[in-house]
C-alpha cells in the first residue's frame, strides 16, 4: 500500500475533521489530492503532529481531529504516545504511516523495520484503540471504525517508501495557519 492510496481512500472522510499533518511526504501528498481549510500542514516540527492534534482534540472536544504522523515522527517523541494515552480524547484518530525509514530526510531506516511495533508501543502507552493495518482495505476499514468508535485511536498504516518528487507544499506556512485558524474559530 502506498500512503498517497491511503489519503485517496479516506480523503472524503475529512471534510468535517480538523485536520493535522507532519511534515514532508505526508504533507504534500495530502495537499496534492487537494487543499482544504481545515488541512494544516505542520512544518519545521519533526514529532511534534500528535501534540498539536492533542492540543487541538482537547481544546475543540466536539471537532473530530485526525493527525497523519510517520513512524521516524513518532519515534522522535515516543512520549507523545503517553501523552495521547493520558488525556484520551475520545475525538481523536492518530494515524502513523509506517514506512520503515525517514523518507523525507534522506531514507534511513527507522527501528520499525527491525523491532518495534508502533501499534504495540501505542497500546502499552495506554491508547485504548490500536489497529495495524497492512492493506489498502484493511486501512479503509479500520480509519473508518475508529471514526465511529470515537474513543481515542492509534492506526498504524505500514505503507512502501515511496513519495513525491519533493517534500514540500506550494501553500504559505503563515496563509495556511491562518486558514486553519479561522476553520477552528468557526466550529
Amino acid at each position: 500500500m502506498t500512503r498517497i492510496d491511503a489519503l485517496r481512500a479516506v480523503y472524503d472522510r475529512l471534510d468535517r475533521s480538523a485536520v493535522v499533518t507532519i511534515m514532508g511526504a505526508v504533507a504534500a501528498e495530502l495537499q496534492s489530492i487537494g487543499h482544504r481549510p481545515n488541512f494544516f500542514y505542520l512544518q519545521h516540527a519533526m514529532g511534534l503532529a500528535s501534540s498539536v492534534g492533542l492540543g487541538i482534540a482537547l481544546s475543540k472536544p466536539n471537532v473530530p481531529v485526525v493527525v497523519f504522523d510517520g513512524d521516524g515522527s513518532v519515534l522522535m517523541n515516543l512520549g507523545g504516545l503517553s501523552t495521547l494515552a493520558r488525556y484520551k480524547p475520545s475525538n481523536l484518530l492518530h494515524v502513523v504511516f509506517d514506512n520503515e525509514s525517514l523518507l523525507s530526510v534522506g531514507g534511513f531506516p527507522t527501528a520499525t523495520g527491525t523491532c518495534t511495533r508502533l501499534a504495540e508501543v501505542a497500546a502499552a502507552a495506554g491508547v485504548p484503540r490500536t489497529a495495524c493495518a497492512t492493506t489498502l482495505d484493511e486501512f479503509v476499514r479500520e480509519f473508518a471504525a475508529a471514526q465511529q468508535a470515537k474513543e481515542l485511536t492509534t492506526l498504524v498504516a505500514k505503507v512502501d517508501a515511496v513519495g513525491p518528487s519533493a517534500f514540500v507544499t506550494d501553500l504559505g506556512l503563515l496563509e495556511n495557519r491562518f486558514q486553519f485558524q479561522r476553520y477552528l474559530q468557526g466550529r
